[in-house]
């Protein structure tokens, strides 16, 4: 490993992150099946979702400007306790079998506002904890821990099967919470972006002029510009094929009939598939640099392939799915890693915040739409003709946004980060 890479607090919310992702993970597994299978409605299913999400537009546009003003490790540990207070309630709720969907919805709704406020808080801090030079090789340890948390999702569907309750979830997401935020209060990093006491006090006047300077300096930058327009329709895209995976595999079992184990359980294994190709393809950005003056042609090729192959992959045979979702995961990490490091790097400090806020609040506004008309289509339309379409609209968006900009992007995207 770098030394120079593995500071005491880089190693510090690393450990935080891999632990909190454990819960995530299971989290996110057990509130799509438990909803699905209390409801029995894709739509319902897909509004649960978009009821999580839409905070994700709201919480980060405001947010942004809070964490250029504000201690973003102190945002960061603060969530994670409240995290774990509401998944202990979840728990409680469903050890009395007491399942109300409205209740649900607003629970959710809470945990989505934490988690879009925390995207910002943890985007804008980490990159201050990386050394210079390493934002590459610590973006590729960060994409590699999201693949490590999901293998939790398989023992997640085997525990609410044999248990029949998502219960222990709840109360595993508890524990996890809790210890990661014990984790990060251990952070010393001195954040220079609070330059005194009086500017970290709340002034709305100042905050107003921060989010304006926000939306200005996006605007601006017209690389930036085109790289979150871009990501915004692959987020309207992918946020609804996603949302339709899980309701094709439980809305069609006679697909799998031949396949010995149910198709909660299949879908798990099929989805592991892309959680190994993002933990591979996060060691191969570990161990290898891609040439600089190539990142953007490569990107690009990654994002029209990821179009293609999830396009059809529900009409492979089980091998060939599997095959493409393992594909998609490690192009998936390469898409992350090249936008993420650049953008990152790119974006000064004092900046940092009411980019990510932005950003965040842009691309979490095309997931949700994408949700919502997945949803809604997923009751009358097969899921596989939905998902070509989807597809269809984020190969178009390679070309005429991303190919056609290309001379602005590889400004940020070609540097040696």
């Amino acid at each position: 490993m770098n030394k120079e890479l593995w500071t005491s607090d880089f190693k510090i919310i690393t450990i935080g992150t891999v632990i909190s992702m454990l819960g995530n993970a299971v989290a996110g597994f057990a509130m799509g099946i438990l909803v699905l299978d209390y409801t029995k409605s894709t739509f319902l299913y897909a509004l649960f979702m978009v009821i999580y999400n839409l905070p994700k537009i709201v919480a980060p546009l405001f947010a942004g400007p809070y964490m250029d003003r504000f201690s973003r490790k102190k945002v960061i540990y603060v969530l994670d306790f409240i995290s774990s207070g509401l998944y202990l309630l979840i728990y409680l709720i469903l050890r009395q079998n007491l399942f109300i969907y409205p209740l649900f919805i607003i629970l959710v709704l809470f945990i989505g506002t934490i988690d879009g406020i925390y995207a910002v808080a943890y985007e804008s801090l980490y990159p201050n904890l990386v050394t210079k030079g390493n934002f590459s090789k610590a973006y590729s340890i960060s994409s590699m821990i999201y693949p490590l948390a999901a293998f939790m999702v398989p023992v997640a569907s085997f525990i609410y099967i044999r248990w029949g309750t998502a219960a222990p979830l709840f109360l595993f997401n508890t524990i996890t919470f809790f210890i990661a935020a014990c984790f990060e209060t251990q952070i010393k990093y001195k954040e220079e972006h609070i330059s005194s006491k009086e500017e970290a006090k709340f002034n709305f006047s100042a905050y107003k002029a921060d989010f304006k300077e926000g939306l200005d300096y996006m605007r601006e930058e017209k690389g930036l510009f085109i790289i979150t327009t871009y990501f915004c329709i692959t987020m309207f895209a992918s946020g609804g094929a996603q949302t339709l995976m899980l309701p094709f595999f439980k809305n069609h079992p006679e697909y799998f009939s031949h396949v010995p184990i149910d198709v909660v359980t299949l879908f798990t294994i099929i989805g592991g598939f892309g959680v190994l190709g993002r933990l591979i393809g996060g060691f191969i950005h570990y161990r290898y640099r891609y040439p600089v003056k190539k990142k953007f042609i490569i990107a690009l090729t990654v994002y029209t392939s990821i179009s293609i192959l999830e396009a059809f992959q529900l009409y492979f045979p089980l091998p060939l799915m599997a095959l493409s979702f393992f594909l998609i995961g490690i192009m998936g990490v390469t898409s992350f890693n090249i936008r993420i490091s650049a953008t990152q790097s790119y974006v000064p400090d004092q900046k940092r915040g009411r980019f990510n806020g932005t950003f965040q609040m842009i691309c979490a506004a095309g997931g949700i739409i994408g949700q919502l008309v997945a949803g809604g289509l997923g009751e009358a339309v097969p899921e596989r003709l939905i998902i070509i379409a989807f597809m269809g609209i984020n190969l178009v968006a390679a070309f005429f946004i991303m190919y056609k900009g290309r001379e602005d992007v590889k400004k940020i995207y070609n540097r040696r980060v």
